[in-house]
């Protein structure tokens, strides 16, 4: 039911138009207009501004009611209209509801920060397409283009049924994204696995098993060949001096769903953590074409071993040649110095195979 006088007064001016619920008599009607009046800074009818004791006044008059003070009229309840819009004071403190919806976070900084040191983004359709096969539960939010999705039907689908948000984008956003034009059509922010120590992975060591030894080998797209290449001959535990280099999102890629089969084992000490090995049962060999190495061709690789390779400049340090059991190299025309480290690892790797693993 509409109560409302015209819709333009004297002065040209529109007036409010008041509407309410029937049952609602007029002189709730009545009060319920010059509550909004006081509110609206107490313009009456003719819309003239009055100052506050005659507004107070002009109210107790016409409504014959007897008057009352500041404090009486702030403790009595008032009536609110459907209509009336609230506003928030600045100062009053909005609470989270942890929906997504409103609400200020209430996350610690030191928390969040906390939270992305343990995540890191990987990309590549293949190294998604394992992640999500071997380590589904580790992801946190993905990206995709529409091209690709599909391919990643499975994985849309588990993540919505598990909460996980993704996004379907463009390239543009998903370059930005994933912080790289060569994403593959797909991006996931996922947890770290972090490395383990040498005691839990020597629990889980078998007879015949190849740990490869990595001394300043830091390049993520040759990171990610080795990955390649262990996983293909059977190879599951890297030593490293940075574990976390495995899981930048450039080696992972190159992996093409390697990672997910390899170890990372931390190495507190490189020669000490070689020497645990040796305490363990492995063989140490280093490689390298100083005299005194073996064809690799020719030589027979113990079942157990531990192979060390370093980088492709200086190769390895003095201190982890010294802790070699017996030593490598690989034969070739001479007319280069030496092999890309992840080449070198594929062809060595290899030879350990067909000696041990599939007799």
């Amino acid at each position: 039911m509409n109560d409302s006088n015209d819709f333009s007064g004297k002065n040209g001016k529109v007036k409010v138009m008041y509407v309410r619920s029937e049952g609602q008599d007029d002189n709730k009607g009545s009060d319920k207009r010059q509550n909004d009046n006081k509110h609206r800074g107490g313009r009456d009818d003719r819309g003239d501004r009055r100052g506050s004791d005659n507004r107070s006044g002009g109210r107790n008059e016409r409504s014959g009611r007897s008057g009352r003070s500041d404090s009486d009229r702030d403790s009595a309840p008032r009536e609110r209209s459907p209509w009336r819009t609230i506003s928030r004071p600045d100062s009053e403190e909005l609470i989270n509801d942890h929906g997504g919806i409103s609400g200020k976070s209430l996350i610690d900084p030191e928390q969040l920060r906390k939270q992305r040191q343990e995540e890191t983004r990987i990309y590549g359709e293949n190294a998604c397409q394992a992640m999500f096969k071997n380590r589904p539960d580790a992801i946190v939010r993905a990206w995709f283009l529409k091209s690709v999705t599909p391919r990643f039907r499975d994985a849309l689908k588990w993540m919505a049924a598990n909460r996980k948000a993704y996004h379907v984008v463009d390239d543009e956003e998903l370059e930005k994204a994933s912080g790289t034009e060569h994403h593959g059509g797909v991006c996931f922010i996922i947890k770290k696995r972090g490395g383990m120590d040498v005691e839990t992975y020597l629990q889980e060591a078998t007879d015949k098993d190849c740990v490869l030894a990595l001394e300043d080998v830091g390049n993520p797209h040759n990171l990610g060949g080795i990955m390649r290449s262990c996983a293909h001959f059977g190879v599951q535990g890297v030593i490293l001096q940075d574990a976390g280099m495995l899981e930048s999102g450039a080696a992972i890629r190159t992996a093409e769903g390697g990672a997910e089969h390899i170890k990372a084992i931390d190495a507190d000490g490189f020669t000490s953590t070689l020497t645990k090995f040796r305490d363990a049962g492995y063989t140490i060999v280093t490689t390298s074409s100083h005299k005194g190495s073996q064809d690799i061709a020719k030589a027979q690789l113990p079942a157990k071993m531990v192979l060390v390779l370093g980088q492709e400049s200086d190769g390895l340090s003095d201190s982890a040649w010294d802790e070699g059991d017996m030593s490598v190299y690989i034969g070739g025309t001479g007319k280069v110095e030496s092999l890309n480290v992840s080449v070198a690892t594929g062809v060595m790797l290899a030879q350990w195979w067909q000696q041990n693993k599939t007799k």
